[in-house]
């Protein structure tokens, strides 16, 4: 998909707002996340990388929230950052920064509404959805 076409489906996007895509490469993250967060009342999407990401976003209405793993293969969570804050309508989905590494300058560098070290603390992250992403 060239720059002008994305940037056209990109355009003004309607939010679905108890939609959380998970974007990990870790499938036994993302099973236990989409159970956990459908028995929520969350509708989960899912990508394994940045790039799938960026192709479900173009095809979909945005989440409310993103949830994004750093170490993934083909894009990682840094490099999906830097493109989602390129486009106006992808810039306004939080997103909230899922490692296993510490919290560092270049994760600060990303802007992202919140952080979580993996494993994942449950309640932390119930409370960043309840703030961030609307059922």
């Amino acid at each position: 998909m060239n720059e002008e076409h994305q940037d056209a489906a990109w355009g003004p996007s309607r939010c679905h707002p108890g939609t959380v895509l998970i974007v990990d490469d870790d499938p036994g993250v993302v099973d236990a996340l989409t159970l956990l967060l459908s028995d929520e009342g969350y509708r989960v999407v899912t990508a394994s990388n940045g790039r799938a990401a960026l192709s479900y976003l173009a095809q979909h209405e945005a989440p409310g929230i993103i949830l994004l793993d750093m170490m993934m293969p083909t894009m990682d969570g840094y490099a999906f950052r830097v493109e989602q804050r390129r486009h106006p309508a992808l810039a306004a989905i939080p997103v909230v920064v899922m490692t296993a590494g510490a919290q560092s300058a270049r994760v600060d560098e990303m802007c992202a509404t919140g952080f979580l070290s993996k494993p994942v603390d449950v309640d932390a992250l119930l409370a960043l959805l309840k703030e961030h992403c609307e059922r």
